[in-house]
């Protein structure tokens, strides 16, 4: 039992300005955690006792499902990011950790980062640790601190700098062993969430600069999340974006033949599909062929796109690159020799065809069969391009954004759209940093193999925050009962009142006795303001108990979530309230 006389819960009447989302508004007003700079905060009291028990339920969880804690180095040397497969792109999110020495300059290349993610440091300690299928399979994880470099940090918890996050790495024989160490995961995952009390879907996700072979997120829907989850109910179909396929391409569609004679026309200061799409050319969207022109690795490629699709560039993360981005107009034009807006695939126009590393269409084009495209020569176009005749395809795949109402990949019925916060996220790696590293074991028959990895994430900071996102009123917080800061608050009206004080210390005592976390709230503060900050904060269970209610032997209980309160006569409190914690703890 604490008094909150003596602890210290700074609430606010009003939002600070910077916070743009109810819930980020919610974690200062209601006191749980203040900023320090961009992507920085200070957990209070409240908040660091929210984060105790998310924290140990995750642990719980975690183990359940055979995993062992251990705890790493935030700090890393560089030269294990150096010899690892993701360096290039990873850095570009990383902080540096040099000395902050006066006169030492910082040198070219970090000798120390921070670290987002420990794949860099589990698997040499692994190689260095298990050499023999005896030993395996593994699974460690930790709870701890990361960093990462956000250009932007908003919206709290959600995008910071600094935050805690559960990260797991398991270390198999072989794939069965793997998949078996994923779906371990994925069910503790569940479990976690189930436990915490928000509702998260498990969707396809892209593996992204983590690679592996496939991957899934776990979203909880808000409308401030910051990704779209694709999902069909019936068909039990869910995707984020960045992976969302559809059934728009049947799966019979025989390519068109051609319709004639490639026609060169004359399109002068046309650059973009609408003004391809006006008069007096009137070629609709879905009949041209969109040529993007990217840099892999430092290398040119063509990604082909229908004109009234977007791509999705998460997805050209399958072709191979390490690292890719848009080219510049003064980088395309030297390969295909003309600018953005005359651009085309079409065979013998591309001016240095030798220089790209390949041209990739999405399916999707293969629905155009006969369309226009740039002639690679500014100011032109070209028309009745055949896909299969015309085009320098290397090979087709699937990169553009999938959009609502697109027929379900498994049932043929319409995609639908949601906001979600991903709160975690998980990943089989296969041997791509067991291979770098050389973490290898021994078989039966003295044969070395790389063992087969999967990593996994929950954050654990954003989870707190995508509970209140999730669960909050115009009033304030609505905790689910696991993770409220303190489960039943004792509300004393009247503290100078040593008969209500002496009841509150035995309801809290009974509260306590059934499980609960318990604060009495004996501030001498007017009624109002400790009604406002008991619903603002959130406490699950209101214990009241005032002057005129003991004269008329009752005090009243009230559930933060429902209206109704309760007139509980004062012999029969203790046992009330005691019964109504285990009823909560059953449920949670």
């Amino acid at each position: 039992m604490k008094l909150w006389s003596q602890y210290f819960i700074p609430t606010l009447k009003e939002s600070p300005a910077d916070a743009e989302i109810a819930s980020h508004k919610l974690l200062i007003r209601a006191g749980l955690v203040r900023k320090l700079g961009g992507g920085l905060y200070t957990y209070l009291p409240l908040g660091h006792r929210v984060m105790q028990k998310l924290t140990q339920i995750c642990r719980e969880e975690m183990e359940r499902g055979g995993a062992i804690e251990l705890l790493m180095p935030l700090v890393h040397p560089a030269e294990n990011w150096q010899q690892g497969p993701r360096w290039a792109a990873a850095r570009e999110i990383m902080f540096r950790a040099d000395s902050a020495g006066d006169g030492k300059r910082a040198p070219r290349e970090p000798e120390f980062v921070l670290g987002p993610t420990h794949e860099e440091v589990i698997t040499p300690l692994v190689r260095a640790e298990i050499t023999s299928y005896r030993d395996l399979p593994k699974n460690f994880f930790q709870i701890g601190t990361k960093f990462r470099n956000e250009i932007r940090p908003r919206f709290g918890l959600m995008r910071a700098r600094e935050f805690v996050m559960m990260d797991a790495y398991s270390f198999d024989q072989n794939d069965d062993g793997a998949i078996k160490s994923y779906f371990a995961m994925k069910a503790a995952y569940e479990a976690f969430f189930r436990r915490v009390g928000v509702t998260a879907i498990a969707v396809e996700a892209d593996t992204g600069v983590m690679g592996g072979s496939f991957s899934h997120e776990f979203m909880v829907p808000a409308e401030i999340g910051d990704d779209d989850v694709i999902y069909n109910e019936e068909s039990g179909y869910a995707a984020n974006r960045e992976k969302a396929t559809s059934a728009l391409v049947p799966a019979d569609l025989k390519d068109a033949p051609p319709d004639g004679a490639v026609e060169k026309f004359a399109t002068p200061g046309v650059v973009t599909i609408a003004a391809l799409e006006a008069a007096p050319f009137g070629v609709p969207a879905d009949q041209q062929f969109k040529t993007l022109v990217y840099l892999g690795d430092g290398k040119p490629f063509i990604v082909i796109l229908r004109g009234c699709d977007e791509l999705e560039e998460a997805k050209l993360g399958a072709l191979g690159f390490g690292v890719f981005r848009p080219a510049t107009p003064e980088e395309i034009e030297p390969v295909l020799g003309a600018r953005p807006g005359s651009l085309g695939a079409v065979k013998g126009t591309m001016r240095n065809p030798g220089a790209l590393a390949g041209v990739f269409a999405d399916q999707a084009i293969r629905l155009i069969g006969n369309g226009v495209t740039g002639a690679n020569e500014d100011g032109f176009h070209l028309r009745r391009v055949n896909v299969v005749r015309d085009l320098a395809i290397t090979r087709f795949g699937d990169f553009r954004r999938v959009r609502p109402g697109e027929p379900d990949p498994k049932s043929g019925a319409p995609l639908k759209v949601r906001r979600g916060i991903e709160v975690g996220h998980i990943f089989k790696l296969g041997t791509k940093y067991s291979e770098v590293f050389g973490a290898a074991y021994m078989d039966d028959q003295k044969q070395n193999h790389p063992m087969v990895m999967g990593c996994y994430g929950i954050g654990i900071s954003r989870t707190l925050q995508a509970v209140i996102e999730q669960g909050h009123d115009q009033d304030g917080i609505v905790w689910p009962w696991a993770v409220a800061p303190y489960q039943v608050l004792v509300c004393v009206l009247d503290p100078q009142l040593p008969e209500a004080m002496t009841l509150a210390r035995a309801l809290a005592e009974a509260a306590e006795a059934a499980g609960a976390d318990v604060l009495v709230d004996d501030r001498a503060e007017r009624p109002g303001v400790k009604f406002k900050d008991a619903d603002l904060v959130g406490f699950p269970l209101r214990l009241t108990i005032g002057g005129k209610g003991l004269k008329e032997g009752i005090i009243e209980l009230k559930w933060r979530g429902q209206k109704d309160v309760a007139k509980v006569p004062v012999a029969e409190a203790p046992a009330r309230v005691a019964a109504a914690v285990r009823e909560a703890q059953a449920k949670a």
